[in-house]
């Protein structure tokens, strides 16, 4: 590439994060270049057609944390990005019983009032201090975290700023803020719940994704994490994407190519190049060399500075703490072609709640328990499963009269006690999963026509993901605002000059967010207004 066409920025990744950054440089008049190794772009937020004319979610498979202030500067619903909302959901119970979801108010408290009055009562305590700590939490997710050992003005500012927001909770509340970033979900829900059946669908949200158990301290913020969903500003709604978790990543495609910026498949970045101190370009896996102004990271902090940067130009310490950040995989991922439509005996026929995420995980012991297996090295034998047809809202997914079912589960191991990942593991983890949705579903197994199962290795494998890990990095309080990645390297900048880091690994963290990519955008262009470059 000459000098001449030689782009000002390279973001290594067309992930989501990536593409959100991209949009943002490109838009503020940055030659900006995406390079992707695979052939299709998107990460873990992609489309794919991997049987017949079903299109498949196949990693991330719901949209709830896409920031609506990103969605609404780069333009996505032009560039034809559509999201469906979820009807309801419902946890289904081993003795035939079910706990129904409903976005109706009124209709959700009567259904927590068959299970008990208590908590049905008590609902609306729970959802009021929940969306409290929502309101408290994402107003900090789209702000660069200061750095509290900083005199800069701007980190100074910053830290007042966290001080006066915390401060406003009141006393009251900010204790009862500082308890719920460092308990357990579990403790949490006992707080309000008494009915099993209620805490087992409640503590979902705690435990995806996460290489915890819902008793173990730090999953309350988890929960959180996963409420903090914005469809039409509605905190903690979920919804679909129409055309699969791909329609995100393809709109911001779009939208960045009509800002002038490009994206190359097919290259995948072997290194970032380094030249005293500084980072000048990268080295695709086929020897090409492209050099850039300006590298940004859309890899998770390991795989930047463990694998594509030389140890030699970083500092010890700090390659130290890069391998103690937390990554472990805890996820497997299933996507189902269906002849048709699964019943479910458990849940009335025409309920909403079969429109929405079902679980089949009723108490939170056997949640617990399924978490020992994984500490075992082993997948669970109850798995927790969030199940979801989505093609019964968005018939683009699916032929005419067949469906097509995302299955997300805890817990799966990257490493197996047993040994190395193969076929007839991946195999027998499979249908571990797929046994326990037919002991809620008579006709299911008779249904598939195609599974597609997904590992944390194999995520790892596809996407770039380390150890599979949908966050880049455990959501714990030791990693969380100015400790994420690492204590003094939590601004989107790293050792290297020139070099940035725009993916979750970075604040406010993991899902198909995209705050971590705009974050890290003005982090680059405040450098550059300061830098006069």
């Amino acid at each position: 590439m000459g000098e001449r066409s030689k782009p000002d920025v390279l973001i290594v990744g067309a992930g989501h994060n990536g593409l959100v950054a991209a949009c943002y440089l490109a838009r503020a008049g940055l030659k900006v270049q995406v390079l992707e190794r695979n052939p299709y772009i998107g990460g873990a937020a992609v489309s794919r057609k991997l049987y017949g004319d079903f299109t498949y979610s196949n990693c991330s498979y719901v949209c709830s944390l896409l920031r609506p202030e990103i969605m609404r500067t780069l333009e996505l619903p032009r560039f034809g990005l559509q999201i469906i909302p979820y009807d309801g959901g419902c946890t289904m119970m081993r003795d035939g019983g079910h706990l129904a979801l409903y976005d109706n108010h009124d209709a959700l408290r009567r259904e927590i009032a068959r299970h008990s009055k208590r908590d049905a009562e008590a609902y609306d305590r729970y959802a009021r201090d929940v969306i409290r700590q929502c309101k408290f939490i994402k107003p900090l997710l789209m702000r660069e975290p200061p750095d509290p050992t900083s005199f800069k003005p701007r980190d100074i500012r910053e830290l007042l700023y966290l001080g006066g927001h915390f401060q406003r909770l009141g006393e009251a509340r900010m204790y009862d803020t500082l308890r719920f970033w460092t308990m357990s979900a579990a403790d949490f829900l006992d707080e309000y719940f008494e009915s099993e059946i209620v805490k087992a669908h409640m503590a979902g949200s705690a435990i995806i994704g996460t290489a915890l158990g819902p008793r173990s301290p730090g999953t309350a913020y988890v929960l959180l994490h996963h409420y903090m969903g914005d469809i039409d500003d509605t905190v903690g709604a979920w919804g679909f994407a129409r055309g699969g978790m791909g329609a995100v990543t393809r709109s911001l495609a779009a939208s960045l190519q009509a800002s002038g910026g490009t994206i190359r498949t097919s290259a995948g970045v072997e290194r970032i190049l380094v030249r005293n101190g500084r980072s000048v370009g990268v080295a695709l896996a086929d020897g090409e060399e492209i050099s850039a102004r300006l590298v940004l990271s859309n890899m998770d902090v390991k795989r930047t500075f463990l694998n594509t940067v030389d140890s030699k130009e970083l500092p010890e310490d700090f390659l130290r703490q890069v391998r103690n950040f937390k990554i472990r995989g805890s996820s497997g991922k299933l996507n189902i072609a269906l002849d048709g439509l699964p019943s479910f005996p458990a849940i009335p026929v025409g309920s909403p709640s079969t429109r929405g995420d079902m679980h089949v995980t009723d108490t939170i012991e056997m949640m617990e328990r399924a978490y020992d297996d994984w500490k075992e090295g082993a997948w669970s034998r109850a798995p927790y499963i969030d199940m979801l047809i989505p093609s019964q809202i968005d018939p683009t997914m699916a032929p005419d009269g067949k469906h097509y079912m995302s299955v997300f589960v805890q817990y799966c191991p990257y490493q197996l006690a047993s040994g190395p990942w193969d076929a007839a593991k991946r195999k027998a983890f499979g249908d571990t999963v797929i046994d326990t949705i037919a002991q809620h579903s008579p006709d299911f197994k008779s249904l598939i026509l195609h599974a597609e199962v997904r590992t944390p290795f194999d995520i790892e494998n596809e996407v770039g993901l380390t150890e599979g890990n949908i966050f880049q990095g455990e959501l714990t309080f030791d990693q969380l605002l100015f400790n994420r990645p690492i204590p003094g390297y939590a601004q989107y900048r790293t050792p290297l000059r020139g070099l940035y880091l725009c993916g979750s690994s970075t604040h406010p963290g993991g899902g198909v967010m995209g705050a971590p990519g705009a974050n890290a955008a003005r982090a680059v262009l405040r450098d550059l207004r300061l830098t006069g470059t």
